[in-house]
């Protein structure tokens, strides 16, 4: 084997490894959060796992982003240990796919469709459609259905290749050495492990297999060893996933391995442990690309039914490899995993749970605000303190995993459900600063002995009420992207504008009586000040969610939408403005 077709070769194999990431992201892009969510819920019976994880890694074309999805779900606390085994198995079965994909050169026949299936055939429709696609579709599906056909257009490309660079090899006395030399059982297995290990993909190491297995030299009692090899190195992918990971998520790494190793151990006693008996009859066959598929597909599903009655023990095994330390107080899920990133719909989904916290935690806060207002509570106090903690740590957080996430390839959707989970996250973070405000300045009240008049309290309850509910109303709208809930905002909010600058003259005049002391008057504008501004931020979200649901991003202008509603152009705004009004300023009215 000369130097240009050792170039040939690993250009080959480089080809093929793009054209299968990029495939694979173009298949993930395509199916979006959708198996992802129908994996992460339907997964409580272990043959409904075995069926899932099956599916999902069969679409998304591998079983090393299905088994880190997994240890993903399970470090957040989404997914038990238990419920993962099925899916693991399944993502097992599903990885073989690839295989008999590539197996297509090995169809014989005259006929135009048997030879337009044909890798070298195919190669060039699937490149050129796939790139029309491509090119034309900047975005959405049909760009992404281009992606993925680009990305098989580009594996066949590279196998090809690589089939081209080695069939000189069938001469070759030392591949032929080689090849005999790899069928030491566990010399096989450590060649086929290690170099999976390297490229992290078992279905791309099949696949090189497959590609040497056109030179004719390639046995059954050579390629087995390494077959079961390539499915030990491919757990290297999960292992790493796992670290930094909660004890549970290293356990379903563990899982991964002790699944293949124990299925490889299987097979070695029954191949070569057993072969003076049986004498097999297919032991020096020569292997084509079909039959190394079907070999491959054959431990992976034995050895699930080998194991699957076992998956307690297999937890157990795990759970003994990685021992329960104590537990410690730190117990919320991470939603916000690092693995979620390889799959951004994924990570948007869990981000967007984390948002919804934030504004649960937001209403929280100011409902102890709205407490603390009426009768000052240290204990009441000291649970905001550490709830608004929180809120910022989240917030903190959650920016940076947003951020992370714009690096990573992403669809335009995608994109703007990042910017716009930023301004929203921003928005709660905010709210909750406000709430702060009041809450130092309940503290300040109660060190110095301070209170609001009677009719004061009054009208501090009156506009408490309507920021309570507009908090209620924008979080509601937010949780289910409503845009017919979030059109409820801003007729509200511009009610509390209106509160507020009646309740400060209404201030002024109690100062001019002498009804209200000038410190607590102070405070008193403070708190209205506060609240409007809390009902500014719940303005902004529920903009967010309007022009989301009319898709209308790109030409929303945010200030000449909020005029035109002041202005009265809709008359939805001005039924509910009124509704709001009544309900509002007539309280204040009758004081």
């Amino acid at each position: 084997m000369g130097v240009l077709q050792v170039l040939s070769f690993l250009g080959g194999i480089a080809l093929f490894l793009y054209g299968m990431s990029i495939m694979g992201s173009g298949l993930v892009k395509l199916s979006g959060s959708k198996l992802q969510r129908i994996l992460e819920k339907l997964t409580s019976n272990i043959y409904m796992g075995v069926l899932l994880g099956l599916a999902v890694t069969a679409v998304i074309q591998s079983s090393s982003a299905t088994t880190v999805m997994v240890v993903g779900f399970v470090n957040s606390g989404i997914m038990k240990l238990t419920q993962a085994v099925g899916v693991i198995f399944g993502a097992n079965i599903g990885t073989t796919v690839t295989a008999f994909i590539l197996s297509l050169g090995d169809l014989s026949g005259t006929s135009l469709l048997l030879q337009l299936l044909k890798p070298a055939s195919l190669a060039p429709l699937l490149c050129t459609f796939g790139l029309i696609l491509f090119l034309t579709q900047k975005i959405g599906r049909k760009h992404d259905l281009g992606q993925i056909l680009l990305g098989f257009g580009i594996l066949f490309i590279g196998m090809n290749t690589m089939e081209s660079a080695v069939h000189p090899l069938r001469d070759s006395e030392v591949f032929i050495k080689l090849m005999t030399a790899v069928s030491n059982p566990f010399l096989g297995v450590a060649v086929g492990a290690i170099f999976t290990a390297i490229i992290q993909s078992s279905s791309a190491s099949v696949g090189i297999l497959q590609a040497l297995s056109t030179t004719g030299i390639v046995r059954f009692n050579s390629a087995a060893p390494v077959i079961l090899g390539q499915n030990i190195g491919t757990c290297v992918t999960a292992l790493i996933s796992s670290v930094g990971a909660n004890r549970d998520a290293k356990r379903a790494a563990m899982i991964h391995l002790y699944f293949n190793l124990i299925g490889t151990a299987i097979f070695i006693i029954i191949l070569y442990g057993l072969k003076p008996i049986f004498q097999y009859p297919f032991w020096d066959s020569t292997l084509n690309r079909t039959s190394i598929a079907i070999f491959h597909l054959t431990f992976k599903v034995s050895s699930t039914l080998l194991l699957l009655p076992f998956n307690k023990l297999l937890v157990k095994l795990a759970t003994l490899t990685i021992k329960d330390k104590a537990k410690t107080k730190d117990g919320e899920a991470n939603l916000l995993d690092e693995r979620f990133l390889q799959t951004p719909s994924l990570a948007l989904d869990k981000s967007y749970e984390v948002v919804k916290q934030m504004g649960r935690i937001a209403i929280s806060n100011f409902k102890l605000a709205q407490e603390l207002i009426v009768s000052y509570d240290p204990k009441k106090a000291a649970t905001l303190r550490e709830q608004e903690d929180m809120l910022d740590k989240k917030e903190v957080l959650l920016d940076d995993y947003l951020v992370r996430l714009t690096n990573r390839s992403l669809t335009s959707s995608e994109s703007a459900s990042i910017s716009d989970l930023l301004h929203i996250t921003n928005d709660f973070e905010r709210i909750g600063d406000y709430t702060m405000n009041i809450l130092e300045m309940t503290e300040q009240m109660e060190e110095n002995s301070i209170s609001f008049s009677e009719q004061a309290m009054q009208e501090a309850t009156q506009i408490l009420s309507a920021v309570d509910e507009i908090l209620q109303t924008t979080y509601n709208c937010f949780e289910n992207y409503d845009a017919k809930v979030a059109l409820n905002v801003e007729p509200l909010e511009q009610v509390i504008d209106i509160m507020q600058e009646y309740l400060k003259n209404s201030h002024i005049e109690r100062l001019k009586s002498g009804i209200c002391s000038v410190d607590s008057g102070m405070h008193f504008v403070d708190l209205i000040t506060n609240l409007e501004r809390i009902a500014d931020h719940c303005s902004n979200i529920a903009v967010i969610v309007i022009q989301r649901a009319n898709n209308t991003r790109k030409a929303f202008d945010f200030h000449s939408y909020i005029r035109a509603l002041h202005e009265g152009n809709t008359q939805e705004y001005n039924t509910n403005f009124k509704a709001y009004h009544d309900k509002y300023m007539a309280g204040l009215l009758e004081h």
